[in-house]
C-alpha cells in the first residue's frame, strides 16, 4: 500500500502471540476474524447491544490505527499487532466466537472511528474501567451508558469527545509494505516523494536542523535531498540523501511520534497530507491552475471514453467543465456532483497515469506526448525532462527570446530560464515549473510550429526553385 493513501480495511492482520520483543509465533488471519476473537475475549455477549457495538468500534479502530501507522513494522517487526494487553488487545488463539458478537462484527468491521478533520483511524484507547482505568473508553462503563439508552455513537462521543465521526464502508485491500520498491533520490517524482516531503516538513518542527522543503509537490529536488540527508544524520542513518527502506520507515516512525498518532490526543493527519497533488475540492466558479490541471486530465481521458466530453483547457470551471466532471463520475460509478472531490480526483489521476504507463517518453520529431503527471522543476532528472528540452530547443529556433538548452535530461537553471521565457511567451504565470498548463502550452506550440513548416502534397515553399 502506498503511504500517500486513505485508510482501508486489511484483508488479513498478523498477530504476534506475545510481547513485542518476546520470541513467539505470528498468526495471520482475516481481519474480521481477528476482531471477533478480540471482542469475544474482552467483552461479554450478554451486554446491551449498544455497549457491544461501541466496544467493537473501539477495537476495530485501535487495530486499524496500528496497521495504518505501521506502528510495529516501522520498528522492524514482521507483524501488525500483538496479543499483549500491556500494549494491544486480548487475542486468544483458536478460541470460539460468540454468535451475536460475530454477527455485529460482520456488519460493521469496515467502519472505524476518526477525529473530525483527520483521516487516520483514531487510537481508541480503552480499558475495563474496573481493575484498570484510563483516559479512553471504559468497557464496563459502556454498559451503564447503554442501559441509560445511549446509542453506540453517543457512547463513543461520551468517551472520545463530540468531534468524532464514523467512517463507514472503507474498502478492503491487501497489505503490503509502504516502502517504495525503487529507492527515492534526486530526480524521483510522485506520491511517495510527496509523502516524504510532507513528513519531513512536519518532523522539522520538532527537529529544526532539518531544513524545510519549500514546495512539497512530489518532485525530489535539491531541497528534498538536503532535508533527507540531514534527517539521516540526526537519526544515525547513512547520510546519502536517498530514501531506501531504512530511511523510509524511520521517517514514518518519527512522524508518528511527533504527531502522536498512536495516542488518544493525536495531532491527526489532514486530508491534504495523504493525497497526491490533490488541490482541494474544485467546483463551478473556481479558476486557476488547479482547474487547468483537471481540465487537461478530462480532455485527455475524453479521447478514450466516449462518455466523457472534451473540455477547453482554460482554467475556468464553467458549466462545460462541470458537465464533463459529472460524465466522468457516471462513467466510473462515483457520486454525480459535478465537483472534483477527493475520490473523483483520485480515480481521474490514477486512470490518467494508467494510460501514460504504456507510453515511452522519448523524442520523436513532430510527435507530442501528454503531460507526464508529475510537475517538472529544478532538480528533476528523467527521460521526460530530456523530452521537454528537445521541445524547447525546437521552439528556440523560431523565437529569439527563448534560449536553447543542453538536452541532458537534467532540469537545471538553464532549463528553468527557458521554461520561464516560454511561460511569458504563452501568457502563463512564470513559475519555472512545468505542470499541466505549461506542458500543454509548450507541446501545442511545438506542434503548431512543426506542422507549419511541413509541406503537404501540392504545396510550394513560396519561392522559386531553381532547375
Amino acid at each position: 500500500m502506498n503511504e500517500a493513501r486513505l485508510p482501508f480495511i486489511p484483508e488479513t492482520i498478523t498477530v504476534h502471540l506475545g510481547a513485542p520483543d518476546q520470541e513467539a509465533e505470528n498468526v495471520t488471519l482475516p481481519f474480521p476474524d481477528y476482531i471477533k476473537n478480540v471482542a469475544s475475549s474482552e467483552i461479554f455477549p450478554t451486554w446491551p447491544e449498544s455497549a457491544l457495538r461501541a466496544n467493537i468500534y473501539a477495537q476495530i479502530s485501535f487495530a486499524l490505527n496500528r496497521v495504518y501507522t505501521e506502528f510495529y513494522r516501522a520498528r522492524g517487526y514482521d507483524f501488525d499487532i500483538t496479543n499483549s494487553t500491556a500494549s494491544d488487545q486480548s487475542f486468544v488463539r483458536d478460541r470460539d466466537y460468540f454468535e451475536n458478537i460475530s454477527q455485529i462484527v460482520d456488519e460493521i468491521f469496515s467502519n472505524y472511528v476518526r477525529r473530525n478533520g483527520s483521516v487516520e483511524p483514531l487510537f481508541t484507547q480503552y480499558c475495563d474501567g474496573v481493575e484498570v482505568t484510563c483516559g479512553g473508553l471504559s468497557q464496563w462503563g459502556t454498559v451503564t451508558l447503554a442501559n441509560r439508552g445511549l446509542t453506540p455513537f453517543e457512547i463513543l462521543q461520551y468517551y472520545y469527545g463530540d468531534d468524532i465521526s464514523i467512517v463507514r464502508g472503507a474498502p478492503v485491500m491487501s497489505i503490503d509494505g509502504t516502502a517504495p520498491e525503487v529507492p527515492l533520490r534526486l530526480g524521483s517524482g510522485g506520491d511517495e516523494v510527496r509523502s516524504v516531503q510532507i513528513r519531513l516538513n512536519r518532523i522539522s518542527d520538532n527537529y529544526p536542523s532539518i531544513p524545510k522543503i519549500a514546495i512539497p509537490d512530489g518532485v525530489f529536488s535539491f531541497d528534498t535531498e538536503d532535508a533527507v540527508r540531514r534527517f539521516q544524520e540526526v537519526f544515525s542513518l547513512t547520510p546519502d540523501g536517498i530514501v531506501g527502506p531504512a530511511t523510509w520507515y524511520r521517517i514514518q516512525l518519527i512522524y508518528n511520534a511527533v504527531k502522536r498518532l498512536n495516542e488518544l490526543n493525536s495531532e491527526g493527519i489532514r486530508l491534504d497530507e495523504v493525497t497526491q497533488q490533490y488541490p482541494g475540492q474544485l467546483s463551478e466558479g473556481d479558476v486557476g491552475s488547479e482547474v487547468n490541471n483537471v481540465q487537461y486530465l478530462l480532455a485527455y481521458l475524453a479521447q478514450f471514453y466516449n462518455t466523457i466530453p472534451s473540455v477547453a483547457v482554460d482554467g475556468i470551471y464553467g458549466s462545460a467543465t462541470a458537465d464533463a466532471v459529472r460524465s466522468f463520475q457516471r462513467t466510473f460509478e462515483l457520486p454525480v456532483t459535478g465537483a472534483v472531490d477527493l475520490p473523483t480526483w483520485d480515480i481521474m489521476y490514477r486512470t490518467y497515469i494508467g494510460f501514460l504507463e504504456a507510453i515511452p517518453f522519448k523524442y520523436i520529431e513532430g510527435n507530442v506526448l501528454p503531460y507526464p503527471g508529475v510537475p517538472l522543476r529544478l532538480g528533476s532528472e528523467s527521460d521526460t525532462v530530456r523530452l521537454l528540452q528537445d521541445y524547447i530547443n525546437y521552439i528556440a529556433g523560431f523565437f529569439d527570446e527563448i534560449p536553447s538548452v543542453n538536452p541532458t535530461g537534467y532540469f537545471g537553471t538553464q532549463t528553468q530560464s527557458a521554461v520561464i521565457a516560454l511561460q511569458n511567451l504563452l501568457g502563463i504565470e512564470p513559475t519555472g515549473t512545468v505542470a499541466a498548463a505549461t506542458w500543454d502550452g509548450i507541446t501545442n506550440l511545438y506542434s503548431d510550429l512543426y506542422n507549419g513548416t511541413r509541406l503537404g502534397e501540392g504545396q510550394f515553399p513560396g519561392y522559386e526553385v531553381g532547375a
